[in-house]
């Protein structure tokens, strides 16, 4: 009776690591946690003081579309951040209900039953944010994933599969900056990736999720790099782009995001989330509309985190293959074997951290590229994070 897809989803990253941890004793009673990469740092105090002030809203409904002052806070942020100044919310820009959402529904949008008289592939890197594989499986795609390895520079080129690859992918998943490996997408990846998109009629979903968190010089986005190679047509053709406060403004719980792009794939969107999407309160809309708005808490922010891996670079050095990531807020380390480093840390000295063969697929030669790496999420306050860096310097 239920559906067969369900059983081609990938095992939820968080039940393996409950699996491997919980039965055992942590080694101190107030254990450390750097797993889960939601943001700690204090919500900014207006976004509060709005959703109070607003909190008659609750009881209508919203518009699907976003309220005017949010759609203009949007744009305006886009044409800021991106120098997009041709973006039109009405014809370019959706609410989406946290990215993860957004991020799933998608697939529905841009994977057709059949591409090139064959079942549609899903191309991803691998390591992944699991929702992608989710997505591909529960659309009817197959999934295709791409070793993002040191090799590549943890950005493996999906330009360089079999002619009849390309020709049946109707999407790809690129995240930049990378989680968990923190890499930013150069300019010429970026273009090399849409000039192949184009020519195959690929969809491209961006995960720029991490796009307001980085530690020298702000990451490219897709949507600048589209607008400049494109000559003729629709700039945006082919190009779903998703952003949210969740990382930005430190608001993970307010499920606030957005999606941005090819009209036409947005007002298909606009239509799947008619009948199945979850739209944002009044208040929501309120609140978010000032955190798009303003870009000085945003500063904090980074600030925040450039102290924390000031803290990383001093504690954990050259060691575990580290460097300092363009972008995002985690250290992804090599340390042999993810899964044993993992219980040891938890058992000895009670830091908890996910192994990367958790964010990963095995594949047929039973290679699985985030297997020898530890993820360690960057979120808790400085003191805490230097507690627990200085632990996993000590005894791995």
């Amino acid at each position: 009776m239920l559906n067969p897809r369900l059983k081609q989803l990938p095992h939820h990253t968080w039940d393996q690591l409950r699996a491997l941890l919980d039965p055992l004793t942590p080694g101190r009673p107030d254990p450390l946690s750097l797993t889960i990469g939601a943001p700690q740092h204090p919500m900014p105090g207006f976004i509060a003081d709005i959703l109070d002030a607003e909190r008659a809203g609750y009881s209508k409904y919203p518009p699907i579309l976003g309220t005017p002052d949010w759609q203009a806070a949007v744009t305006a942020w886009l044409g800021r951040r991106y120098d997009l100044d041709d973006i039109e919310a009405a014809r370019h820009i959706l609410p989406v209900s946290g990215t993860r959402e957004g991020l799933f529904n998608a697939a529905f949008v841009a994977v057709p039953e059949t591409k090139a008289g064959k079942q549609p592939a899903v191309l991803m890197p691998n390591p992944f944010y699991q929702t992608y594989a989710a997505a591909a499986v529960s659309a009817g795609a197959e999934a295709i994933y791409l070793s993002a390895t040191p090799d590549n520079g943890f950005m493996p080129d999906f330009t360089t599969l079999p002619e009849e690859t390309l020709a049946r992918t109707a999407l790809i998943f690129m995240c930049s900056p990378a989680n968990p490996q923190g890499t930013v997408a150069s300019r010429a990846y970026i273009e090399n990736l849409i000039t192949c998109a184009r020519a195959y009629d690929i969809v491209i979903i961006a995960d720029e999720c991490y796009g307001e968190i980085y530690t020298e010089t702000p990451p490219l986005g897709i949507m600048e790099v589209a607008r400049e190679l494109t000559t003729s047509g629709d700039p945006y053709a082919n190009i779903l782009s998703f952003h949210s406060l969740s990382k930005r403004s430190n608001v993970p719980g307010l499920r606030s995001g957005l999606v941005v792009g090819d009209p036409e794939l947005i007002a298909a969107y606009r239509e799947l989330r008619s009948y199945g999407g979850s739209t944002s309160p009044l208040p929501v809309f309120a609140a978010a509309a000032a955190a798009w708005n303003d870009d000085d808490h945003v500063g904090v922010n980074r600030a925040l985190y450039r102290q924390k891996f000031d803290i990383a670079d001093r504690l954990i050095g050259n060691r575990f293959g580290h460097r300092r990531p363009e972008g995002g807020f985690f250290l992804w380390l090599d340390v042999e074997d993810g899964e044993k480093a993992a219980v040891h840390l938890w058992q000895k000295v009670g830091v908890r951290v996910l192994p990367g063969k958790y964010l990963a697929r095995t594949d047929e030669s039973g290679f699985n590229p985030g297997a020898a790496y530890i993820r360690v999420a960057l979120v808790q306050s400085a003191e805490v994070t230097e507690e627990a860096l200085s632990l996993i310097g000590d005894n791995l």
